[in-house]
């Protein structure tokens, strides 16, 4: 056996001693771009499996190991000329990741959700056994696992899809005076053939900027190419502020962007999140010379590594928020008076045909036709008391619930399991896992769900003491720097730095 059948034979061996006990597990991947607080439970380390397979630039598909990160992916595939459709915008966002949670980016209206784009998996299922799913075998299973966090077995190996790469992205920023025709102007540009990636920042209820992006080899002479990887780079939003700040703005603004800086433009301050680093300090000034000395530190995988190493995901409003297009701006409006939490990112997303644990809705009516939906990204500062955090959240639920949306499972959860399980199918999906043999396994709102009196009850008084300022973010940098996330960060800058200059080679 090769290197790759040898790993998948030691997980399952462990799986199977693990089934064999009736023992419940989770998967450790070596990371986590989760925001909820870390649980320590029996794991199954699966964190060797980060290797590139292989790439076939004749069928256009890649074959590789879950624990592939997104920089790793296009470092290999570009080397073909080949780039996947949906590259989420964190360069250590995984392959795995992406097709066992609800990954979208801003090509997300023309392919859908990351696993839309994936071909087949193999699997470890919750017995030991290891099987391929697809969309021809077990077509079932492969729809299921799709957004199913890893609670109908461990993916091994995934096969995806490949389209072909070009130098830049030309990327426009059309200013808006309001968030109906910010709304509007996003579902008209995702119609447009020409565009190969649509999204939107909203700064305020005033300022609102829809981003195209068109793949090309071709660059005007007399446009430089604007990057977003070095540390003395602008930090993507901030420059699309800039851009666009003059209310009198009138026509559209191009940038010429390397292909690589485009899809990771928003690694740098984590879209703007990396700005509460500031803000929590207090005598740090938030400008361009700090965040050049800081650059390091301000890259996702580092600022992922601090949030959990702080101790601090309460307190945070990261919540991805998916509606139907007609529901948002009543959404935006709630968000906007009872959070004031500026900027927000929408990115549109294809319809989903249910049952998913993907954000999906339908329109009323009979058959029940899928309807696209935009996503709203909601980061930003929250109450920090912690019984008013958990008010906010479950009054944001109570909201998005009532008008049809549904959240992206990766953040805070406080939904009781009744409400839960009103928005997902469970019929559905206990079928799946009695038919695959994982009733052992935590059930998806299992692995979601914030139990605040565990979290309190964990507590030591050390670390109630450590809690106060300035101990966690203390606490946050030491991890971050101890971290291995702190290698894989100066090697993705490497590599980024690498793909940026030859994007084909």
């Amino acid at each position: 056996m090769g290197p790759h059948e040898l790993a998948v034979d030691r997980i399952a061996t462990t799986v199977r001693a693990l089934y064999s006990r009736r023992e419940s597990y989770r998967i450790f991947h070596g990371s986590t771009n989760s925001t909820r607080p870390v649980q320590k439970d029996c794991v199954v380390d699966i964190s060797e499996m980060s290797n590139v397979v292989k790439i076939d630039p004749v069928s256009k598909v890649a074959i590789v190991e879950p624990n592939v990160s997104m920089d790793k992916l296009v470092e290999a595939t570009l080397e073909h000329g080949l780039i996947p459709p949906i590259v989420m915008e964190f360069p250590g966002i995984t392959v795995g990741g992406g097709y066992a949670g609800s990954a979208g980016e801003s090509s997300s209206f023309k392919y859908g959700y990351f696993d839309q784009t994936v071909n087949s998996v193999e699997m470890v299922l919750a017995n030991g056994e290891i099987v391929t799913a697809s969309r021809t075998e077990r077509p079932d299973l492969f729809k299921g696992a799709a957004g199913a966090l890893g609670t109908l077995g461990i993916t091994t190996l995934i096969e995806l899809q490949l389209i072909p790469a070009k130098k830049f992205v030309k990327t426009t920023y059309y200013r808006t005076g309001n968030i109906p025709d910010t709304i509007r102007a996003i579902r008209q540009e995702t119609k447009g053939l020409s565009n190969d990636y649509v999204d939107s920042i909203i700064f305020s209820k005033s300022h609102g900027v829809v981003i195209t992006g068109q793949l090309t080899d071709d660059k005007p002479d007399s446009a430089k190419p604007q990057t977003f990887s070095k540390a003395w780079d602008p930090w993507f939003y901030l420059h699309v502020k800039e851009k666009t700040d003059l209310e009198s703005l009138s026509l559209p603004v191009t940038d010429y962007i390397p292909l690589a800086d485009y899809l990771f433009r928003y690694d740098r301050g984590g879209f703007w999140v990396g700005v509460e680093a500031f803000r929590y300090f207090g005598f740090i000034p938030f400008n361009r010379v700090t965040r050049w000395l800081l650059d390091d530190f301000m890259h996702t995988r580092m600022l992922y590594r601090a949030l959990h190493g702080s101790n601090r995901s309460f307190g945070f409003m990261v919540q991805d928020l998916s509606l139907p297009y007609s529901k948002v701006e009543e959404f935006v409006d709630y968000t906007s008076q009872e959070l004031g939490i500026w900027p927000l990112w929408l990115c549109p997303l294809r319809e989903m045909d249910p049952p998913s644990f993907h954000p999906c809705t339908t329109l009323p009516g009979p058959g029940d036709v899928p309807e696209p939906m935009l996503n709203i990204g909601l980061w930003g500062q929250a109450s920090s008391n912690m019984d008013a955090f958990v008010r906010q959240n479950r009054e944001l639920e109570n909201k998005l619930t009532e008008l049809g949306g549904r959240k992206v499972l990766y953040s805070h959860t406080y939904y009781t399991e009744q409400e839960f399980w009103h928005l997902y199918d469970l019929g559905w999906y206990d079928d799946l896992r009695q038919r695959y043999s994982a009733t052992t396994l935590p059930t998806v709102y299992d692995k979601v769900k914030v139990d605040v009196s565990k979290y309190r009850k964990g507590l030591s008084w050390a670390q109630r003491l450590v809690s106060l300022w300035p101990f966690p973010g203390l606490a946050g940098i030491y991890w971050a720097i101890r971290s291995k996330d702190y290698l894989l960060h100066r090697n993705s800058a490497w590599i980024h730095n690498r793909i940026s200059k030859n994007p084909r080679s």
